[in-house]
């Protein structure tokens, strides 16, 4: 069944790629969770290098988003996006009438017949999702709305503060969710701002279906933790955490005399992949203490191991060279237009910014990278 789901798979995506949603990022060829930051990051910063402006950010979460599809709703959405119908009828019948049962040691419960949702683990569910959400999109240009997979964030860029087109927005996404069958949930959905003005006024709270959003000062968002002063000390102070925990089990090995190849090897696979989590995301606006203080990290790794070793410098500028240059090739990524060639058509046009937060970012560094 797997293997028939992976050739309806790979049919369907030829089909409906071009008409997905470029600010949906999940289950795409050629995105990651470090683009749907990175653009976040971007959105967010350009909009505050102009003066008398803040953002609101809202990240919504779905109860049970998978379990909540409703067939006959996605058959009809994927006829929009000219999936021929046979294929339409036979997802519609591969998710009715499935019988599902708990079996728990030797207790067994009764067989219960459901037609609601996607099944998880199958092959066919993450893009099923994609395809059930693929429009609820954001119509207007000041209001963003980033989604992967059922993780979503909305994104209001607020101009002179007029938040008129924010909240229209957010009131249209949860009618959505009532006519598609999502439900929001409201204990875990949560809104951060973004304010950099000097005199900062109160805001009005936000309210969705008369529940009244809390205000986070931090949001874990696919798995960076983004904060309100839009500095990395949280989460690079958890990363450094988690890298120090994994070095006790390097110096075991080198205890055990395992040979230097293979210190490398872990050191590589188990510590360096937790320093460079998403590290053309934040890296580059780090400040110079934190810098030293993930290098200090890594240098104790080369002292274990006795052999030199990248330094987080030459990662985050490999890494960064690299995801720009695949982000140059691909015309249907959001972030493509940002690499706009010069008449000479060798260089790429630089990105004006006005502060260092925006000039340290992600795509100001990545065309000065291919630039130089």
């Amino acid at each position: 069944m797997k293997s028939f789901e992976r050739l309806v798979l790979a049919y369907m995506k030829n089909i409906t790629g071009p008409l997905l949603d470029p600010l949906q990022f999940a289950y795409r060829a050629n995105r990651s969770v470090d683009d749907a930051v990175n653009m976040e990051l971007h959105f967010i910063l350009q909009h505050l290098d102009k003066s008398g402006t803040y953002v609101r950010l809202l990240f919504v979460d779905f109860s049970s988003a998978f379990n909540t599809i409703i067939p006959t709703l996605l058959q009809t959405k994927l006829t929009q996006l000219f999936v021929p119908s046979s294929i339409c009828q036979w997802i519609t019948s591969f998710l009715t009438d499935r019988h599902q049962l708990v079996k728990l040691e030797k207790f067994t419960s009764y067989s219960h017949t459901t037609s609601t949702g996607a099944p998880q683990g199958c092959v066919l569910s993450p893009l099923l999702f994609s395809l059930y959400t693929n429009d609820c999109t954001s119509t207007d240009p000041s209001v963003k709305l980033l989604k992967f997979a059922d993780d979503t964030t909305v994104i209001g860029l607020i101009q002179d503060g007029d938040e008129s087109a924010y909240r229209q927005e957010i009131e249209q996404l949860a009618a959505w969710c009532i006519l598609n069958n999502l439900e929001l949930n409201m204990l875990k959905t949560v809104e951060m701002i973004v304010d950099f003005r000097r005199n900062t006024p109160a805001l009005p709270p936000l309210t969705i279906m008369n529940s009244t959003v809390p205000t986070v000062e931090s949001f874990r968002f696919l798995g960076t933790t983004i904060s309100q002063d839009l500095k990395w000390d949280t989460h690079i102070d958890s990363i450094i955490k988690k890298a120090q925990q994994r070095l006790y089990f390097l110096r075991q090995l080198r205890k055990f005399n395992l040979p230097q190849e293979l210190l490398i090897q872990f050191y590589s696979a188990v510590i360096e992949s937790v320093l460079c989590t998403s590290i053309t995301v934040w890296f580059g606006s780090a400040t110079k203490s934190d810098m030293r203080r993930l290098q200090r990290t890594a240098r104790s790794a080369e002292r274990v191991i006795g052999a030199p070793l990248p330094t987080l410098q030459e990662l985050y500028t490999s890494r960064v060279r690299k995801r720009a240059l695949k982000i140059t090739l691909d015309p249907s990524h959001p972030g493509h237009l940002l690499f706009d060639l010069l008449p000479s058509g060798r260089r790429y046009r630089a990105v004006t910014t006005r502060t260092a937060r925006h000039k340290n970012s992600f795509f100001p560094q990545a065309i000065y990278l291919l630039n130089s």
